[in-house]
């Protein structure tokens, strides 16, 4: 039995007592950020990423893996069906994730080696790239749920700043200071808000995103040390989950980004959060063991923990369209790893560069593009 950590007011409370808590979620006409596509089922924000429910938009989209390598600085490109490598080109100085665009019809590797950076576009019927954007410190790459702008997470300046999609001419920025390595984050489901990661802080801020304000920041508590990473909002938009790498395992906030509510322990370097095509299993990295511990994401219980054969740094990665392999890139042994979502079976280890990041498998299913390693809904 894996314990779990109940937060309020700095006491311990019922898990039933948070949840009847909980706001209420947009269903359709509900009051969602204006301009974000209408929520079809409430109770599935990634209703529309089903199993194959690819979009037009990705029709005609080569199927391919793209690993960005922080430390050779390229993008090493696999071809899942044969897991061969087909591909390597430069990624930008320090590449760090491929993304999708929000309306999913160019992927960018994000690159954010100081002072310069930048923004390599990739064409996804030929899996080709196209010449750098210079764009400053792109640790990460969000869009607004309403996709008038790119959000570039500029980790080494504690900033945020906001960009034209089709341009890359920056429209504003929200510096917060107390947000050292500003890094991960996800959004409310009404798209209002965004929950976000203070990596070196121990720390999460919370960002009013209509006003692009910074509204309240929140200290951890589960450990002193904690480095809060990838970011996501449960399928029923009741909670959101953070993994952290020090706490080793998974804080619990409220849906709507008003309060810590609990603490669930997975694993070692607890990282990457992903979710099944059905939303009834969640999938966390625990980059520090080598495993990928699964939970029900309606209540946080650890259903069971896959370890990888002969070890391994399972970090960021995402899930085939059909939802049947979880593919995950291995930060410090230089392999992707592949595992069968049915039983966490490894089915393949790939060898690719040095330091690789934040893996895509594209395309996917799904309407739009929230950024990161593929945060479709």
């Amino acid at each position: 039995m894996v314990a779990v950590i109940l937060f309020a007011a700095g006491c311990h409370s019922s898990r039933s007592r948070e949840l009847d808590q909980a706001p209420a979620r947009p269903g359709r006409g509900g009051k969602v950020l204006p301009g974000m596509p209408p929520v079809p089922d409430p109770s599935n924000v990634y209703s529309e990423a089903g199993p194959n429910m690819v979009s037009d938009a990705v029709k005609g989209h080569r199927e391919l893996v793209y690993v960005p390598n922080t430390v050779s600085n390229d993008v090493t490109v696999i071809d899942p069906k044969t897991f061969r490598v087909v591909d390597t080109f430069p990624g930008g100085p320090e590449p760090q994730h491929v993304v999708p665009a929000y309306d999913m019809r160019t992927l960018y590797v994000g690159a954010d080696k100081v002072p310069t950076g930048g923004i390599t576009p990739i064409d996804p019927t030929t899996g080709k790239p196209r010449p750098l954007i210079p764009v400053q410190d792109v640790y990460n790459l969000y869009f607004t749920p309403d996709g008038k702008s790119a959000i570039v997470v500029a980790e080494y300046y504690k900033r945020l700043d906001f960009y034209d999609p089709s341009t890359w001419r920056k429209q504003s920025s929200v510096s917060i200071p107390n947000c050292a390595g500003i890094n991960h984050m996800d959004f409310t489901a009404d798209g209002r808000t965004a929950l976000i990661a203070c990596e070196f802080a121990n720390r999460m801020v919370v960002l009013d995103i209509e006003r692009r304000r910074h509204v309240r920041s929140f200290d951890l508590k589960q450990t002193s040390g904690g480095m809060p990473q990838d970011t996501r909002l449960a399928p029923d938009g009741k909670r959101f989950y953070v993994a952290d790498m020090k706490a080793n395992g998974v804080y619990v906030f409220d849906g709507a980004a008003t309060k810590q509510i609990g603490f669930i322990p997975t694993g070692y370097g607890s990282h990457g959060i992903y979710f099944s095509r059905d939303a009834k299993r969640m999938f966390v990295t625990n980059r520090g063991e080598g495993s990928v511990s699964v939970l029900d994401p309606a209540n946080g219980k650890v259903l069971i923990k896959w370890r990888i054969p002969g070890g391994g740094s399972p970090d960021m990665g995402g899930l085939s369209p059909d939802g049947s392999q979880l593919w995950l890139s291995g930060r410090y042994h230089n392999e992707v790893y592949v595992l069968d979502t049915r039983d966490g079976r490894l089915i393949k280890r790939i060898k690719v560069g040095n330091g690789p990041h934040g893996l895509l498998y594209w395309p996917q299913p799904g309407r739009y593009s929230l950024g990161h390693t593929a945060n479709i809904r």
